[in-house]
């Protein structure tokens, strides 16, 4: 997804070897400025990896000596590198800490083993309406797939075939439909399952897939990627009936979140979780010529912002 585009890993040693990492990009140009990459590709929030606070200030100092402005689109507000960053940019230009979009989050515990009893009488009964039509469709069954790397392809097949007879095929928004971003999650996930990682899960009725997940279960939490469904099977709800079962599993397994990824948008807020991790977008401007390039792309971007609300 970033072919051509220059890519830097800035690393700091420590004591025990490299113990922080962030990747960087930008588009080419001298004043340009470093941006995380697949903040705009996948649109999901990242954060440096960091093995304590200390670690965080050298590869917030290596950052600053760098010299040209940063922008992180969408990071933690709780991540270890935005005080490193502030105290590192002192005396060598200014930052910007602002609210970025949060992540929504399902914080897991042995309630959640009976998921359905988590909602309102009536989303109960449009739950059991759903596994009604589901069955009258056939044979309903549920899998949770820990793929090994050689069997991971062939169920990633499947997956994004599904998601393809969804909406997002119209859209443009499929997996299949960008062949540089399904190469990337076959890459990714697929790295995922030769650690143990990766996970695959499926809704079958009558044996045919109707429903999946891509996901990564990594520091005791389930982090969903891509979700999908047959616009054939809707009248069954089959995402939502998957999504339950994967509920139960994490909180059966002893997971202690759920994260949902990408935005807190409506269909989430309104069904699954209004609970959230807050984000921020932090800007940097150091005292050199691509800072102040950067700070005055940005002055400009906000005073024609501010001038379109007045004019409303």
């Amino acid at each position: 997804m970033l072919a051509g585009v220059p890519l830097r890993l800035f690393e700091s040693a420590g004591p025990h070897g490299v113990e922080a990492l962030l990747p960087l990009c930008r588009v080419p140009g001298r004043f340009a400025r470093w941006r995380m990459p697949g903040a705009q590709e996948v649109f999901e929030p990242l954060d440096a990896l960091c093995h304590d606070a200390e670690a965080a200030q050298r590869l917030a100092r290596l950052l600053v000596a760098d010299g040209r402005p940063i922008e992180l689109a969408r990071v933690p507000a709780c991540s270890l590198l935005i005080p490193a960053l502030q105290a590192a940019m002192r005396g060598r230009g200014g930052i910007s800490v602002r609210p970025a979009t949060p992540m929504p989050t399902i914080r897991l515990s042995a309630e959640w083993r009976e998921p359905e009893d988590r909602f309102s009488s009536r989303r109960r009964s449009d739950f059991r309406r759903a596994e009604r039509r589901a069955a009258e469709f056939g044979e309903v069954r549920y899998e949770m797939l820990a793929p090994t790397a050689a069997e991971f392809d062939a169920l990633f097949d499947a997956a994004i075939a599904v998601e393809a007879k969804s909406w997002k095929h119209g859209a443009g928004t499929a997996i299949a439909c960008d062949p540089a971003k399904e190469a990337f999650f076959r890459g990714y996930l697929g790295a995922a399952c030769a650690r143990g990682e990766g996970r695959v899960a499926f809704l079958r009725i009558d044996g045919r897939v109707v429903a999946m997940q891509l996901a990564v279960e990594w520091a005791g939490r389930y982090w969903l990627f891509k979700i999908g469904y047959d616009e054939a099977y809707a009248r069954c709800s089959p995402g939502t009936l998957l999504m339950l079962h994967a509920l139960r599993d994490a909180a059966e397994r002893g997971l202690t979140g759920f994260e949902l990824m990408g935005d807190a948008e409506a269909w989430i807020a309104d069904f699954w979780t209004r609970d959230v991790h807050a984000c921020v977008r932090v800007r940097t401007y150091p005292f050199t010529i691509g800072g102040a390039a950067a700070w005055s792309a940005d002055a400009l971007a906000w005073a024609r912002s501010r001038a379109r609300r007045s004019t409303r």
